[in-house]
Parts: structure tokens; sequence; C-alpha cells
């Protein structure tokens, strides 16, 4: 198991947890919609969801437009990890020192 397939599997299982969904985590697919006709979420459970993504990812999904994009399926949840610890990699400029 790669680290990606790594990283979708604790996005599913971070979803279930704190929706307390009555589904497994690997019934979930990576791009299946996770509000309208989709798995139906509504928008107390993105506020739950943004809440366990900071706790278990260190990420801060900041306003709603991030949230919309963000928020659209586990694919784009991954990607949005992925970009924030890319961005915390990089070594910040040095004023000078």
């Amino acid at each position: 198991m790669n680290a990606e397939q790594t990283l979708e599997n604790q996005v599913k299982v971070a979803i279930v947890r704190c929706l307390r969904m009555p589904i497994a985590a690997d019934e979930i697919a990576d791009d299946i919609p996770l509000f309208g006709q989709g798995l139906g979420l509504d928008s107390i459970d993105a506020l739950e969801l943004v809440l366990e993504l900071q706790r278990t990812f260190d990420v801060v999904v900041s306003d709603e437009q991030m949230g919309q994009r963000v928020l659209r399926n586990v694919k784009s949840i991954v990607e949005f990890i992925k970009e924030q610890r890319e961005q915390r990699a990089r070594p910040e400029s040095s004023n000078g020192a």
C-alpha cells in the first residue's frame, strides 16, 4: 500500500468516525461527492469534518469558499492535505540570515 492510498484511507476513516456514519470507510469511493446525491452530507457535517481535518491532519480550511473546493470528495481532501504538507515542508526564505 503506497502513502497516497494510506492517506485516502485515513481520510475515509476520519469521515466515518467524526460523522458516526453507519458504513465502513472502505465503502466510500474516492470520487463520490460528499454532499447532495453522494454521501448526502449537510452543512453541519461540513463543520464537523473541517474540525476533524484540523485535529487529525493539522490542516486548516480557512473559509467557506475553500471548504467548497476542498470538501468535494475524498480525492480533493487528500490533494488539499498534500498541498498543505508541501507548503510546510518548504523552507522559509531567510531575511539576510
